[in-house]
């Protein structure tokens, strides 16, 4: 296959452009910092250097590679993760406005499947209501737009909402990892959140499968077997790196200090893989994010 990965410096990009090349694909990594071009060169990737906001220079950029699978990873999130609501603000422009622009340069370029790397947490799973979240509604424009193509017969789109990433060298795993140890990562008593995760070495294997898998118009929940807390991975962290237990605190405490840490606490949502797995003839390494992360913290520790 000649594959395109939009997206192809950031946290899932850089392992997937790494697993397509070994698997003798043909790989074009997209990235808007001309200082990435090295490291993606060194993993076997041709490169291109455009921002997917320009419409111009990314159909120019997909065209010119002329690829047959095109893969969505665009974000532009801080290293760390975000913080507050305001820190997703570009990565909705991206989900909006650069899906529409690597959509169009995609069909012109005669791709025949697009594979949109989508987030769990803010999937759409009902109809539009009023006033919906901006990064809600950024990630509903997103997979609509995919969807609505395929049904126009442009392209063969295939979503996959992906669970909360982690992984030894994710920026927000290793940010997490230092503020357990420092013990500045207090907890909900009580905490009763079922978060969706999923190691990005599972998200990209199930990328993989999805590029001749997966019928057109698909779309998966690539999540572990079993959803957790946010208490439940800070516990873990500090279990095998061998630091304090988290500070138990108050529901309030949370919401008053740190709002969008207290939203994303409050979350349930146990989302189901078995139709990835049906589907796609995929299985997760670690089926739950505590089984991921004994396999990674010794090293980290």
């Amino acid at each position: 296959m000649n594959i395109f990965v939009a997206g192809g410096s950031g946290a899932i990009g850089i392992p997937l452009v790494r697993a397509l090349v070994a698997a003798r694909h043909q790989v074009t990594a997209l990235t808007r910092s001309a200082s990435k071009r090295d490291e993606l060169q060194g993993l076997g990737a041709s490169v291109a250097v455009a921002d997917a906001l320009n419409r111009d220079a990314l159909v120019a950029a997909v065209v010119a590679a002329k690829p047959s699978h095109v893969v969505h990873q665009l974000t532009a999130l801080p290293k760390g993760g975000p913080r507050r609501a305001a820190d997703v603000d570009p990565t909705n422009r991206l989900r909006v406005d650069g899906t529409r622009n690597l959509l169009d340069a995609a069909i012109l370029a005669g791709a025949h499947r697009f594979i949109v790397g989508s987030f769990a947490l803010l999937a759409p799973r009902a109809p539009a209501a009023v006033g919906e979240d901006p990064a809600a509604a950024a990630v509903r424009s997103m997979e609509d737009q995919v969807l609505e193509a395929t049904q126009k017969g442009l392209v063969e789109g295939v979503v996959l909402r992906y669970g909360m990433f982690y992984a030894p060298d994710n920026p927000a795993t290793i940010a997490m990892i230092a503020m357990v140890r420092k013990r500045r990562l207090p907890v909900v008593r009580g905490d009763s959140s079922r978060l969706p995760f999923i190691s990005v070495e599972d998200a990209v294997s199930a990328t993989v499968r999805a590029l001749d898998a997966a019928p057109p118009a698909s779309v998966y929940d690539i999540v572990d077997d079993h959803s957790a807390s946010l208490t439940e991975v800070a516990d873990t962290i500090a279990e095998f790196t061998g630091s304090p237990m988290p500070l138990r605190v108050p529901a309030w405490l949370p919401r008053l200090v740190a709002p969008y840490l207290a939203r994303i606490m409050s979350i349930q949502m146990p989302l189901s893989n078995a139709k990835a797995k049906a589907e796609l003839g995929w299985r997760p390494r670690y089926p739950t994010v505590r089984d991921g992360l004994a396999q990674m913290l010794p090293h980290a520790a």
